[in-house]
């Protein structure tokens, strides 16, 4: 325990700061996350998280719920942890606003959260860029064979170089985007860069000055951006409507030579399709940074095929891009709480 203060001048000031600040702290409301580690928030961003709330892991809040349920204003949801299901929310009667960070919410139930009197917030426009730039990342690690090259370059057994590793062209190729808002307007941008045709589908047409600035022509029928397309960029939000919005007949009017890459939701592909068009050569390859379930079962036949690439969604995993979701989340949930107005507020439909 800290001792009395002194009475002494030369220590009042310094004591009732101390008093103060102690005070003003221990307002600070309680907030839910998933963890701090491997499956939760990264260790250099816990500093944001407790600048501003009193923070306590999932699995310490299952070990005396009845205590810290009444305590917890606001979850802090890093990568859909902890989930939203109602037998959690029935334990936190207290509970103001659901921030979830990133820009998707397929993943909340947001009309029954509503219903509870509780907010929800999400990330938008701060993941953009790292977004995109793993769009490109994978539309060139595919197109050139560079993870396929490195793995020859760093095989011990080899030692001849073959020559006939031979990759797609990229500059002055077709890119085809499929969701034109935030993040699919990124990719234009970085296509522009490698002097690549844009053509885009998305349910509202951009500004002309947005097309004029990336060079972009719209599609208002997706089937004629899948015919034209060397690759295919799938960039949209996952709804009922664009669930499995590549399928059989999709991916048949893709050009034999095409490449389909996918940086928002596994089930916005028909997995069972994509591995039977590109093991009949329907289509060239795929670059994946989602999939459904994630991670893929270890026996999935996407795992084994030689035209395929994959990463385990990290889009957004870069530091800067972290720090920026979080700061936006806790920006978030502290306006709920303060009454103040809500930047980036989810309504339900």
């Amino acid at each position: 325990m800290r001792p009395a203060p002194l009475l002494s001048t030369s220590f009042c000031f310094m004591d009732w700061s101390f008093i103060h600040t102690f005070v003003m702290e221990d307002n600070k409301p309680w907030a839910l996350i998933s963890e701090v580690g491997d499956q939760g928030y990264i260790e250099e961003v816990t500093d944001i998280l407790e600048q501003h709330f009193h923070i306590i892991c999932h699995k310490d809040f299952l070990q005396n719920s009845l205590v810290h349920g009444p305590k917890i204003q606001a979850i802090l949801m890093w990568n859909t942890l902890p989930a939203a299901k109602p037998s959690l929310l029935s334990l936190l009667p207290s509970l103001k606003v659901v921030a979830s960070g990133g820009a998707g919410i397929d993943h909340l139930d947001v009309p029954y959260i509503a219903s509870l009197g509780v907010k929800v917030t999400n990330t938008p426009g701060v993941v953009s860029d790292a977004t995109a730039d793993i769009a490109m990342g994978l539309l060139l690690a595919s197109a050139r064979r560079i993870v396929e090259g490195h793995l020859i370059a760093v095989d011990p057994n080899i030692t001849c170089l073959p020559l006939k590793l031979m990759g797609v062209e990229v500059t002055g190729s077709t890119l085809g985007i499929i969701g034109m808002g935030h993040i699919g307007y990124k990719i234009a941008q970085r296509g522009k860069g490698f002097d690549m045709k844009i053509l885009y589908h998305n349910r509202n047409r951009r500004s002309f000055e947005d097309e004029q600035a990336v060079g972009a022509s719209y599609r208002e029928n997706m089937d004629d951006l899948l015919k034209e397309s060397d690759f295919v960029m799938m960039a949209v939000n996952l709804t009922p409507e664009t669930t499995d919005l590549i399928s059989h007949r999709e991916l048949s009017l893709m050009k034999p030579t095409a490449t389909l890459v996918n940086i928002s939701r596994g089930l916005v592909v028909d997995q069972d399709a994509l591995v039977k068009a590109l093991k009949s050569g329907g289509i060239c390859a795929a670059a994946l940074d989602v999939t459904h379930p994630e991670p893929l079962p270890r026996d999935h036949p996407l795992l084994c095929l030689p035209n395929v690439l994959i990463t385990p969604h990290v889009g957004t995993n870069t530091i800067a891009t972290t720090r920026k979701m979080v700061l936006k989340m806790v920006d978030n949930a502290v306006a709920v709480l303060n009454g103040q107005v809500i930047p980036n507020e989810v309504k339900p439909n």
